[in-house]
């Protein structure tokens, strides 16, 4: 007997899935909402039981089981929330999974409802994609603009900055003239203009 076929080292390591993000979070954004409608489904017929043994005060689901209806989405459906799955990035799947159970735990939706609330949680996050792309998209504005202009290099050169100058002057001397000058605070520099010969 060999022991060749159970010796794993010898088989080339497993590669990287060929499929691209997108399409990964498409398979993933629709098992977690087919999971969530067999969730759906499983705890209306729980519910329907439980009325059921209280209405007839016996249980007789262990002798007849039958199929119970399962709820599919239509293909139009199915092809919408699909488009909208593919227009989510990568980033936004898990917080966009989370946000669906918590809603799905709240609300406990009956199983026609569940493929309304996805669609709702899957705009939310469309929503919180575009607003973060565009606050991004101002900050790279705000970065790449030109930092200086004409009129604060020459103001500039003109301001000198003495840390313990005694005379402090201001553009309100007028004001000032009357009450009594303050004592400055040392830990913050003085700023006054070079007078021009």
């Amino acid at each position: 007997m060999s022991l060749i076929p159970w010796l794993r080292w010898t088989e080339a390591p497993p590669r990287l899935s060929s499929r691209s993000p997108a399409e990964m979070v498409l398979e993933t954004l629709m098992m977690e909402l087919a999971g969530q409608m067999q969730e759906a489904e499983r705890q209306h017929r729980e519910r329907s039981n439980a009325v059921r043994k209280i209405c007839t005060g016996v249980d007789y689901s262990w002798l007849a089981r039958t199929s119970q209806p399962t709820y599919d989405l239509s293909p139009g459906e199915r092809l919408q929330l699909e488009d909208v799955c593919a227009k989510i990035h990568p980033s936004y799947c898990g917080p966009a999974i989370l946000r669906f159970r918590q809603l799905m735990a709240e609300q406990e939706p009956e199983v026609q409802e569940v493929s309304r609330l996805f669609r709702s949680v899957l705009q939310e996050v469309l929503e919180k994609m575009k607003q973060e792309e565009e606050a991004h998209k101002l900050t790279r504005q705000w970065s790449l603009r030109p930092r200086g202009s004409l009129a604060l290099a020459t103001f500039k050169t003109r301001v000198r900055i003495s840390p313990f100058a005694s005379d402090i002057r201001t553009i309100s001397e007028d004001v000032e003239r009357d009450t009594q000058p303050r004592t400055r605070t040392w830990s913050m520099p003085e700023f006054q203009a070079l007078k021009e010969d």
